[in-house]
């Protein structure tokens, strides 16, 4: 049996909660759900797995900075509620790179398309990002290829 998609899995972890009486979890899962089903609807169908995890990662980078903010600002009890959905939404995450996997991906991405310099960064930036979506910060790697390219 093939494994389950990404919004198939919060539907069934979001039923757990809901039998759990989770009602915390629950609330963060239904966020989570309603951007990708808002998603779906501004593309006319199913997300697939890529993109439901740059729905994931842009809501992380939300709570992040909305954790940061609220922190600022002496509310610490949102503060803590926006870190918990950010550890829910980072679950659903695919595992980040290490950094010695990145450079031998950039390593391998160069001689795969054979970059000589900055002119063919498009071409390293294109062969890379289906490998690390999700996976790795794209603008710190971008930085990475641009100094590998001499930039």
């Amino acid at each position: 049996m093939a494994e389950p998609t990404l919004k198939a899995r919060i539907e069934q972890d979001m039923k757990a909660a809901l039998k759990a009486r989770d009602q915390r979890r629950l609330r963060a899962l239904r966020l989570v759900l309603a951007a990708l089903q808002e998603k779906e609807k501004e593309g006319k169908g199913p997300l697939d797995e890529a993109a439901g995890i740059a729905v994931l990662q842009r809501l992380a980078k939300q709570r992040r900075e909305a954790a940061e903010q609220y922190a600022q600002a002496g509310r610490s009890e949102q503060a803590e509620q926006e870190r918990y959905e950010l550890e829910l939404i980072q679950a659903y995450l695919p595992e980040p790179l290490d950094e010695a996997a990145l450079e031998a991906l950039v390593e391998e991405a160069i001689a795969a398309t054979g970059a000589q310099g900055m002119r063919d960064m498009g071409k390293v930036m294109g062969w890379l990002k289906p490998k690390v979506q999700g996976r790795a910060d794209m603008g710190a790697l971008s930085a990475r290829v641009k100094a590998r390219l001499g930039g």
